[in-house]
């Protein structure tokens, strides 16, 4: 890698790294993060939703002491980085130049898919981390055979499965290198058994976590597909995936990439890769995957159709360089669409974050809740503290906060020390396994979004005492989150892990 490309890296790193830290400065949290904020004071070798990686590297950013969203987004920033950086490893490894390098840096800057996705604190940026850098060991070892390169493919495996389950897909094109004899060869004379034992050995706590749990997984993927994925059209996951990575990129970089893989389908190398992304792109598919899931394919893509730019057209016609270049750029103007750069106010003036619903009793209908939590739960936070304030000395000395969302639990221990509240437990995901094990103290302080009488069947007296509107939701469900006081339960703990046993994604 000469110093020209190396300082185009190191220009898109400090350009990306600059537009997580302004979004940093103009967010909240999205609901998901509360959650994986929450599982770093709960290591475990897995977790309801996910597996056992979040709740590590939770625990190291929960070791600062600061709930601030630039101290949570620390691996998160520093993921995205990473990819940028193996991403234009990888194109140079196919053969690419700083011009291929310079068009698919761009097009990862442009992408709001890549952006939203890579500045929260979610498995999904490190399930990208973990596929590009698996990628990037996999071109290594298809274009040398050696044993390095295939034992850090296999610990990027691991790692990949570790942090999301979604990297079964990439396992799955895995098996492309048992059809070309080359690869085949090469796997043989490096037993390649051994890898495979060690990426097992390596998985097992998970895989015995979630038979010891009656496998939660299952349970979620099952609840995914009846809320949500059966009624999303294949259709309409492609179509969303194109507007999600941003048309540009898609008409610019990814299609051509198509055309750069068919011209070059002599080439074994690209062959192989082509077969393995593949592969995982047609399952994915199958199984009707959200769009964001294949953000990491799209990312192995990318490689391609900037090289097809470099090697044959621009290699002919020079003079193609500059529009390319100025379409990518123009396509800059998407990037709010998915990172807060601007501040809220301007975002409700531009639109950018919000789409026109006929929502009763709503106003803004914004789409990605990191835009206004800052103040939803500082509003929030308020109104909790209030209603504690207001008991008797004798019922706060024990009153426990039961949040029906797990990200309304997850924030108020998130924020509750600063409002000296107590803390929060739920039934919902993976706030279940942390339940407390002892009786239910006699007044219970309740948080919910829209549930009718949901308390009732839990307690004698329930008292709803407070209404918080949002203005922002974007479902009627989220317009009002309700705070009751709850007394005399009429079960303990364990009776309530009973019954909600199956209803932990409710």
């Amino acid at each position: 890698m000469n110093k020209q490309t190396k300082l185009i890296i190191f220009i898109f790193c400090i350009l990306k790294l600059t537009l997580h830290l302004i979004a940093d400065s103009h967010s909240g949290f999205q609901g998901d993060e509360l959650l994986h904020i929450e599982t770093g004071k709960h290591l475990a070798f897995g977790y309801m939703e996910f597996p056992p990686l979040i709740g590590f590297l939770a625990f190291i950013q929960n070791l600062f002491g600061n709930n601030s969203v630039f101290i949570q987004h620390l691996f998160p920033h520093i993921a995205s980085l990473l990819i940028l950086i193996y991403i234009a490893k990888t194109t140079i490894e196919l053969g690419g130049k700083n011009k291929a390098v310079f068009f698919v840096l761009l097009a990862i800057l442009i992408a709001p898919g890549f952006g939203r996705s890579q500045q929260l604190f979610q498995p999904v940026v490190f399930s990208q981390l973990f596929w590009v850098l698996s990628f990037y060991q996999l071109t290594r070892f298809v274009k040398y055979l050696d044993k390095k390169s295939l034992w850090y493919l296999t610990l990027f495996c691991t790692l990949g499965f570790l942090a999301k389950y979604d990297s079964v897909f990439f396992l799955f094109g895995l098996s492309a290198l048992l059809f070309f004899k080359k690869t085949r060869t090469a796997l043989i004379a490096h037993k390649f058994w051994f890898n495979i034992i060690v990426f097992f050995l390596c998985i097992s706590p998970n895989i015995i976590w979630q038979f010891c749990n009656d496998f939660p997984l299952l349970q979620m993927t099952n609840r995914l597909y009846e809320t949500q994925l059966e009624k999303i059209s294949r259709l309409d996951i492609l179509v969303n995936l194109v507007m999600a990575i941003n048309p540009v990129v898609s008409l610019l970089i990814v299609f051509p990439a198509l055309i750069y893989i068919i011209r070059r389908k002599d080439n074994h190398i690209v062959r192989i890769l082509s077969v393995v992304i593949g592969l995982s792109f047609i399952l994915l598919l199958f199984k009707n995957g959200k769009s964001y899931y294949f953000f990491p394919i799209i990312l192995t893509i990318l490689p391609f159709g900037a090289m097809f730019w470099e090697q044959i057209v621009i290699v002919k016609r020079k003079w193609m360089m500059y529009p390319i270049t100025v379409l990518l750029i123009l396509g800059t103007a998407l990037i709010p669409f998915g990172m807060p750069v601007y501040s809220f106010n301007r975002y409700l003036e531009k639109g950018y974050p919000y789409e026109k619903k006929d929502i009763k009793g709503g106003k803004y209908g914004v789409k990605f809740d990191e835009y206004y939590t800052k103040e939803k739960w500082k509003i929030t936070m308020q109104n909790l503290k209030s209603v504690f304030d207001s008991l008797p000395e004798n019922e706060k000395q024990t009153c426990i906060i039961w949040g029906k969302h797990y990200g309304q639990a997850g924030a108020v221990n998130l924020f509750g020390n600063e409002y000296n509240l107590p803390k929060a437990f739920s039934f919902h995901g993976s706030f279940y396994s942390w339940t407390p094990k002892n009786k239910i103290p006699n007044t219970v302080i309740a948080l919910s979004y829209r549930v009718g009488d949901f308390f009732k069947s839990y307690f004698d007296e329930v008292t709803l005492v407070k209404t918080i509107y949002n203005p922002y939701a974007d479902n009627e469900e989220e317009l009002y989150q309700k705070i009751y006081i709850c007394r005399r339960p009429k079960q303990d703990f364990g009776k309530m892990k009973e019954l909600f046993m199956k209803r932990i994604f409710e």
